[in-house]
């Protein structure tokens, strides 16, 4: 009896071990659900700047891939965390930063995007801490979401700006190559 409950725990174990991926202090679920549509962590890693951690980024996937233009170009469900883990990160670079991944996913020229990154950037105007959550999706059938902590902030129709945004991470100019090779494990 006693070897059977020990092997009990030790499956149960190791399938709570699998259920989730750490990256540096920051745990992410490897499934979640978003408004009905399952989702797979594709890979995950940490964004950083100079020398700085800045962010813990994750991917989420009906479906694993690490083909970066199809989930650019993808009309599906799919999501993107970002785990604030530094203190260096505030409201103010955050929108430079949406500023200069947008001008790099569109070549320079943002201006078919322009209202539509200026309401996005409105969406991190509120103070951002140490240990925010924010998850930038895009839901097939209602737009870009972002959500903090939790939080529906706003929605940005537009397979157009979905694909722009996701390739502030995931395009040929990245903000993070290093962070666009983790997510794309696959």
């Amino acid at each position: 009896m006693k070897n059977l409950i020990l092997a009990a725990l030790t499956v149960f174990s190791f399938t709570f071990a699998q259920a989730q991926t750490q990256v540096d202090d920051v745990t992410l679920d490897n499934k979640i659900s978003l408004e009905g549509t399952n989702l797979v962590l594709n890979g995950a890693g940490m964004r950083t700047k100079v020398v700085f951690d800045l962010y813990v980024g994750g991917l989420y996937l009906q479906s694993k891939s690490s083909d970066a233009t199809s989930i650019i170009n993808a009309d599906e469900t799919m999501s993107m965390k970002l785990n604030i883990v530094s203190r260096l990160v505030s409201s103010k670079k955050m929108t430079g930063a949406v500023d200069d991944g947008f001008l790099a996913s569109m070549n320079g020229d943002t201006s078919a995007l322009a209202d539509k990154i200026e309401t996005f950037k409105s969406f991190f105007s509120d103070k951002i801490v140490k240990g925010n959550i924010f998850d930038i999706a895009y839901i097939k059938g209602k737009g870009s979401v972002v959500y903090k902590n939790g939080k529906q902030v706003g929605v940005i129709e537009g397979l157009d700006f979905k694909k722009a945004l996701f390739a502030i991470w995931l395009g040929a100019e990245p903000a993070d190559s290093d962070l666009k090779d983790a997510m794309l494990k696959g």
